[in-house]
């Protein structure tokens, strides 16, 4: 929310801690003193989305809510935050905007339907500087993975479509020789296929079909099940599985079946023109950033659809997801999972003899999960994308937390590796009245075969 104060005329900014009521029974936003804004930004292309009436307010009612947060701030807070480590991570993003490790970003704390959300930042260095907003819309990277193509392979195993243990090969048959045969759906899903890291991208090709010929010609650097080897070519594979058995394109089945009934309603691929004013810009190349344009290289030359990246998405949307999935695969009454999938979804699915635990998709404890910090404990699970986004989830508290930035705008020197982790930390630690030191199931440290 933003509200205006003419005399001054300019924005005082204010940060909304909001209480998610059930099952679609609408939200309640209490706001406390900040520096968040939502839209109303003038970006470089020239558009500019303007505040309703109804925030606009003279000076006598700016300093009656301001009033009004200062009191109702601290009964909110009561039994959900601690307000000093919710300033911690305030301050922590703002030190890694002031030493340029990312422009800005988006943070969304949750914890049993409250939210802390914020903007931090800017959105946009190049070609003009624009405020971070909290409706801004991010490139997901790889992020796309586990909200994007493994739920809709999931939904399809759901359906009896797809078989977890069945070989690549029954829905890709070009996928075979050289062991390739050997590789299952799950091994795709847990980066144990043995594939190496990428296809290559310096040549000039183009479309899906190319890049499945490409990966279907790589070869396997570990046998299938053996080691865990983090590869965009799982991901790749997968989202054609799904097109496949479908016999739909990866982003209009993951539309039809899991954004559109979550009413996640900036998700999605191949974002359209009218909203390239809220999209996040990244990399600058011959002097203009990608915007709206995926920055993976790889989703790029396919199109911009593609298994391992190219989805764009909001916190809020993220947020719709990830309750969804603390809810056991319900949101607002919409039934999107049944429960049984997202429990197999979210638990250590790497065989014994590997020591990175991972979901299908999902990171649970592995050289990646940074983002889970020294607090929440091995068994909540999250993901991460390349251009400075991350999610991790904790079901035993009814926590997630959410960080969306660009941190390869302008150049891919930022880096949000230390920060996310340090958010995780902070996140943990704000929770008020949970003992993350004893909970009923979490996975002990040292390895797949520690419980």
């Amino acid at each position: 929310m933003r509200v205006k104060t003419p005399s001054a005329n300019r924005e005082v900014e204010l940060v909304a801690l909001r209480r998610v009521a059930p099952r679609g029974c609408g939200a309640t936003d209490l706001l406390v003193p900040g520096d968040s804004t939502h839209s109303g930004a003038r970006c470089a292309g020239g558009c500019c989305r303007r505040a309703t009436p109804s925030t606009s307010f003279g000076a006598a009612s700016l300093a009656l809510l301001i009033l009004f947060s200062l009191f109702a701030a601290p009964q909110v807070f009561a039994g959900v935050f601690r307000p000093e480590k919710l300033a911690a991570m305030d301050a922590t993003i703002n030190e890694a905007i002031a030493s340029n490790q990312c422009p800005g970003g988006v943070l969304w704390l949750e914890h049993n339907g409250t939210a802390y959300h914020k903007a931090f930042g800017s959105r946009a260095l190049v070609p003009a500087r624009e405020p971070m907003t909290g409706d801004t819309i991010f490139d997901a990277a790889s992020l796309t993975k586990v909200v994007a193509t493994a739920p809709a392979v999931l939904l399809l195993v759901e359906r009896g479509q797809v078989k977890l243990d069945a070989p690549v090969q029954a829905y890709i048959p070009e996928f075979n020789g050289d062991g390739r045969e050997l590789v299952t759906v799950r091994e795709l899903l847990t980066h144990t296929s043995g594939l190496p890291p990428d296809i290559e991208t310096k040549t000039d090709w183009h479309g899906q079909a190319e890049a499945i010929k490409k990966a279907c010609a790589e070869k396997l650097q570990s046998r299938p099940g053996t080691a865990f080897k983090y590869s965009d070519i799982n991901f790749v594979l997968l989202g054609e599985i799904v097109q496949r058995v479908s016999q739909t394109p990866l982003e209009v089945f993951v539309q039809r079946e899991i954004y559109a009934p979550l009413k996640m309603t900036d998700t999605g691929f191949l974002p359209s023109k009218e909203k390239l004013c809220r999209i996040a810009p990244t990399e600058v190349v011959d002097g203009q950033p990608w915007r709206g344009v995926v920055h993976d290289p790889t989703a790029r030359h396919m199109g911009g659809v593609a298994g391992d990246a190219g989805l764009f998405t909001t916190a809020a949307d993220l947020a719709r997801y990830a309750r969804m999935l603390l809810n056991l695969g319900e949101l607002d009454g919409v039934r999107v999972f049944q429960p049984a999938t997202v429990k197999l979804m979210t638990s250590v699915q790497t065989p014994p003899e590997i020591s990175a635990r991972r979901g299908l998709g999902w990171d649970i404890d592995s050289t990646y999960s940074g983002p889970r910090g020294e607090i929440f404990p091995i068994g909540s699970y999250g993901h991460t994308g390349w251009t400075g986004g991350s999610l991790w989830i904790d079901p035993s508290s009814k926590t997630f937390l959410i960080f969306l930035s660009n941190r390869n705008h302008p150049t891919e020197a930022g880096n949000v590796i230390a920060l996310r982790h340090r958010l995780g930390t902070l996140a943990a630690a704000a929770v008020e009245h949970i003992d993350f030191t004893n909970v009923a199931g979490a996975l002990n440290p040292g390895g797949n075969g520690a419980k």
